[in-house]
């Protein structure tokens, strides 16, 4: 795998030109009327007090979520992924270990989450002509169509949004029910998860456990302090190599970030695609293979990158990377530098 920060990005002009003139465009007017003013357009509002108390568990796992401890994709269906979250929690709080929120855990959220002492916990998110901007239409299955694309988008408006929100894109729809939210443009209002979180402080050292299938990141420490000491800080789910040969274990290091970057399909690293037959570049976006981020390890090939279906971490295999939602491919991105740890255990 190889992976690259463009210089310049080109953003597909086409396709979002396209999805914003079926927005905005009006038909033509017969000549008698075509003097009259044009009738402004009535932006979307949206209002959380309306609708975010029909899903109590979506607002435990938004709390997790906010406190660095992923639920995984808050979709108000808590589980495995969730449990661990909360266990996760409660031990690097030094709490009794329930696998439950109860009031104890909850109001240690509350100290250092005033959100977490109240019942709120969506917002209204204001769509941008940035996100317009991303929605470039489904991403081709064969990958000489997707090497043509000038930008590797969202497919529609439904998927942005829930990724704005970290949530499945189920209860995006739910949270704004009778709205239809790929006819929505820049400017109008969606209710979403509540996920505006403090970057995460910079990391000691990183854990990826293959068996639970998660990312574990540990605090800075004191110059006289062990990095065994670290805290831990951030707790986040992957998926791993479906093949276990193909699973690194040991000590390897950070050798390089990047942020948008773009993706190099090797047809050598695919023997199941036979129809390319040189390398090809994969324009750098959301969608693009390694999502939003690229975290390259020491060892050739190997990293801890995005995705293009976050619904699918945990569930499936990859081809030897570790892979993470986009929104934590990009905080961890920030979080770590060359040269720091990330041991594989088993």
């Amino acid at each position: 795998m190889i992976v690259r920060t463009p210089s310049r990005i080109a953003h597909a002009a086409a396709a979002s030109l396209g999805v914003l003139v079926a927005c905005i465009a009006a038909p033509a007017q017969p000549d008698d009327v075509r003097g009259a003013q044009p009738q402004p357009r009535i932006a979307h509002t949206a209002d959380p007090a309306a609708v975010q108390d029909r899903f109590p568990a979506a607002r435990v796992q938004t709390l997790l979520a906010r406190a660095n401890f992923s639920p995984g994709l808050i979709d108000a269906k808590p589980g495995r992924k969730t449990r661990i979250a909360v266990e996760q929690l409660q031990r690097a709080k030094g709490l009794e270990i329930t696998g439950t929120l109860d009031d104890t855990t909850l109001n240690a959220l509350a100290a250092a989450d005033p959100l977490a002492a109240t019942k709120d916990w969506c917002r209204v998110y204001t769509i941008t002509a940035e996100d317009c901007d991303l929605i470039t239409g489904p991403i081709p299955e064969d990958w000489n169509e997707r090497a043509a694309l000038d930008r590797s988008g969202y497919a529609d408006m439904t998927e942005l949004l829930a990724e704005r929100g970290w949530c499945a894109v189920e209860l995006a729809r739910a949270l704004n029910p009778e709205t239809d939210l790929d006819t929505l443009t820049a400017g109008d209002e969606v209710v979403l998860p509540d996920v505006r979180v403090k970057p995460l402080p910079k990391l000691s050292r990183v854990v990826i456990d293959l068996t639970e299938k998660l990312v574990l990141g540990y605090g800075p420490t004191s110059e006289s302090e062990p990095d065994s000491a670290a805290p831990l800080v951030m707790l986040t789910h992957c998926s791993i190599a479906r093949m276990a040969e193909k699973r690194p274990v040991g000590e390897l290091h950070v050798k390089v970030i990047a942020t948008d970057p773009e993706y190099t399909f090797n047809p050598a690293d695919w023997p199941e695609i036979d129809n390319v037959t040189s390398k090809l570049r994969i324009p750098p976006g959301p969608r693009n293979p390694v999502g939003v981020a690229w975290i390259g390890l020491d060892k050739p090939g190997y990293g801890m990158h995005g995705t293009v279906r976050p619904q699918d971490i945990g569930k499936t295999g990859s081809h030897g990377c570790f892979r993470l939602c986009n929104w934590d491919a990009a905080r961890l991105a920030r979080a770590v530098r060359v040269g720091t740890a990330v041991e594989v255990r088993e």
